[in-house]
């Protein structure tokens, strides 16, 4: 796939994820063969107030592979006065993503997220000013969903706005902002989308195992995928996604010292870049992620929630061991 002057490898990409796609956990995903990894969301009006905490979550001292930025708000001036202040801070990107689909009421209550379905020519102008400040050189795409809840179906004409209006790829996610995140996505409504607008499409929901990235891409038509929880703990899924989208033999399952000595490296990334005091908190729900499938699994993550200190990680990791045997 070509996206401007981007060469896209072959593979999925990975959904950004508030909280959760922090520095250290897009590097995993990217390392296990992720096209491209995307920041956490970023407020336009906090950039426009010179939010430090808001640029931070922008920059990556080191990303591995193509990396995308995403910003979410409801104001076309504001958005692309932060696209500049961006460009100003010398913040590297390589795309830039707008945020339609965040359907937490903390994001829809301003009008941004997915608030903004509900006014396709809004999304449009939202594209428009992005694509001005952004200029024609850099991919510019749009996470979505495929409406607001079963009366406002308005994926289709947001998806027109935004190609009219300069955006490279949309990444679909098949459910309304009503339904959040059950029940199973609607193929047929990604689909829909797809066959109304000529960029490419990402199919975005439900994707756990590469057979059903396959199966989502012959449902779709999509492009190709884009994949956000089903990753968490199994960075490896991009490894055996890409495989399949080349007809490659499927990589072998992921050893227990591979499992652990991945977790252990997130965690101390992340302890590395934050420091151990903001890191800990929020390394207990992607720990609790790589106990999935494990003896034991239910006592490991209550362990996981205790986490406070890096060398507690050893001490979860010895516990799983000794579980395993």
């Amino acid at each position: 796939m070509q996206l401007k002057h981007l060469q896209i490898p072959a593979g999925a990409a990975f959904a950004p994820m508030a909280g959760l796609t922090d520095a250290a956990c897009r590097r995993m995903m990217a390392d296990h063969g992720a096209a491209w990894t995307v920041s956490e969301m970023a407020s336009a009006k906090a950039l426009n107030f010179g939010d430090r905490k808001s640029f931070a979550l922008l920059k990556d001292p080191d990303p591995h592979g193509i990396y995308a930025i995403q910003l979410f708000g409801a104001e076309p001036e504001t958005l692309a006065k932060a696209i500049l202040l961006v460009r100003e801070k010398g913040i590297a990107f390589d795309i830039l993503d707008i945020n339609m689909g965040c359907p937490a009421p903390k994001i829809t209550s301003s009008g941004a997220g997915s608030h903004l379905l509900l006014d396709p020519p809004l999304c449009g102008a939202m594209v428009a000013a992005a694509r001005k400040a952004l200029g024609d050189d850099t991919p510019l795409t749009v996470k979505m969903r495929i409406g607001w809840d079963a009366d406002h179906l308005t994926g289709v004409e947001v998806a027109k706005q935004c190609e009219a209006n300069g955006a490279d790829l949309l990444a679909v996610h098949g459910r309304t902002r009503e339904q959040m995140y059950i029940p199973p996505i609607d193929a047929g409504a990604i689909a829909t989308i797809k066959q109304a607008v000529s960029i490419p499409v990402l199919a975005n929901g439900d994707v756990t195992t590469a057979e059903g990235a396959l199966d989502l891409l012959e449902k779709t038509g999509c492009d190709g995928v884009m994949i956000g929880r089903g990753a968490l703990g199994d960075p490896w899924l991009f490894d055996r996604v890409r495989a399949a989208l080349l007809g490659e033999e499927m990589p072998a399952e992921p050893t227990l010292n591979q499992r652990m000595a991945a977790l252990r490296r997130q965690i101390y990334e992340m302890c590395e870049e934050k420091g151990e005091w903001l890191a800990m908190p929020q390394a207990r729900s992607q720990a609790m992620h790589y106990m999935k499938g494990l003896r034991g699994a239910a006592s490991l993550r209550r362990y996981c929630s205790m986490l406070e200190h890096f060398t507690d990680v050893d001490k979860l990791i010895d516990a799983v061991y000794r579980l395993q045997d």
